[in-house]
């Protein structure tokens, strides 16, 4: 009986528990909110495809087109110079750039002018008495040599025998021997081939300079050239002559550049072809950085948007009846922020600025007002 009872009673407590627990469940029900549809606040423009010019940009340093490396092809002691040969220094055209002490090979070159004039006085006799329709010429030759100045060309020889006389005599082994000479008499002085500015200078006046010896560098401050690399995709797109604006990395100074070599060879490791730009300018230094805006070529039938509207590289969203869609386009070109595209009809909505979120069927709001700095954050609620 006891048993009994007990099973019972247990039997009685799980039931009541079981009840209240049920009504427990049904007393905490919560009535479900109504959710608020968020329909997004979007800027859309309308398009209107037309002729894209396409810009290469690129960037490079300045560089002299015109330079001069200076190297000692005599040695001797610098002497002296038209200006101090320093960096900074600018020099005139035909200014002496430097010139070495070269008395003791001025005066060798003296001496054999005199040999010369010498063996030249020493045929005149047999000329008079052998070859008379010749003897003038050579008078006349003598009559004008000067020591101080470079020896003069020889008479011209019509004659057969004659050439055979002054030849056998070593008069034109000793002619061609003093040109030798003076050459590179000529090499102990350096002027200057155009007007430019001494950008680096390795030696100063008294300073021994040895044969091979770099002395400095010299270039034409007039007009540079910028040295570009592009892709060899766009190399068919560029010609000769054709305007290049060129800035400074603040944007300060804007110049014009025109391109006037175009290389031939592509890098193997870069794939890139260099252009060369010709650019002048007041302000322009050799090494300064500049950066170009190449103009490539002009594209019809095209728009240029933001490559953040881009989907899947080749997809843009459009609006249609407040539903945002994707219609597949053709990307042309690229740029660091933009991209030029095709296949968008005139007259479709698409996105001006992306939605964070956006889907294919998304409902949206278009904003009829001008595009302020962010339009995916405004909302409405429905």
């Amino acid at each position: 009986m006891r048993k009994l009872i007990l099973t019972l009673l247990g039997v009685l407590i799980i039931g009541i528990s079981i009840v209240a627990a049920y009504f427990i469940i049904e007393s905490n029900t919560k009535t479900k909110p109504k959710v608020d549809k968020v329909i997004k606040t979007v800027f859309a423009e309308e398009v209107q495809n037309g002729v894209v010019p396409i810009t290469i940009p690129a960037n490079g340093n300045l560089v002299a087109k015109n330079r001069l490396e200076l190297y000692a092809e005599v040695q001797g002691v610098f002497q002296n110079s038209a200006h101090d040969f320093k960096a900074g220094q600018t020099y005139r055209r035909g200014e002496t750039l430097l010139r070495i002490n070269a008395a003791e090979y001025y005066a060798s070159v003296q001496s054999a002018k005199s040999d010369f004039y010498n063996l030249v006085t020493s045929l005149m006799p047999d000329l008079r008495l052998d070859y008379p329709q010749a003897f003038p010429k050579w008078q006349q030759y003598l009559d004008e040599f000067n020591l101080n100045e470079s020896v003069p060309e020889l008479p011209s020889i019509d004659d057969e025998k004659v050439n055979y006389f002054i030849t056998g005599r070593g008069v034109l082994a000793s002619y061609y021997n003093i040109k030798n000479l003076e050459q590179r008499l000529g090499k102990y002085s350096i002027r200057a081939p155009f007007t430019g500015t001494v950008t680096e200078a390795l030696v100063t006046q008294g300073t021994l300079i040895r044969q091979g010896q770099k002395l400095g560098e010299f270039i034409d401050t007039s007009v540079y050239e910028l040295e570009l690399s592009i892709g060899k995709t766009y190399s068919d797109l560029l010609g000769l002559n054709e305007k290049v604006t060129l800035a400074t990395l603040e944007g300060n100074n804007t110049y014009t550049g025109t391109v006037s070599r175009i290389n031939a060879r592509v890098d193997q490791a870069t794939q890139t072809i260099q252009v060369f730009v010709e650019v002048k300018g007041e302000n322009l230094k050799e090494g300064m950085y500049l950066e170009a805006q190449l103009e490539a070529k002009d594209e019809p039938n095209a728009i240029e948007i933001s490559r953040k509207l881009l989907v899947d590289e080749d997809e843009i969203f459009i609006v249609r009846d407040s539903v945002l869609n994707t219609i597949t386009i053709d990307p042309v070109y690229f740029s660091p922020k933009t991209v030029v595209v095709k296949g968008v009809p005139d007259g479709t909505k698409i996105l001006a600025k992306p939605i964070p979120g956006a889907y294919a069927g998304m409902r949206v709001k278009v904003n009829e007002e001008s595009l302020p700095g962010d339009a995916s954050s405004n909302q409405v609620v429905q």
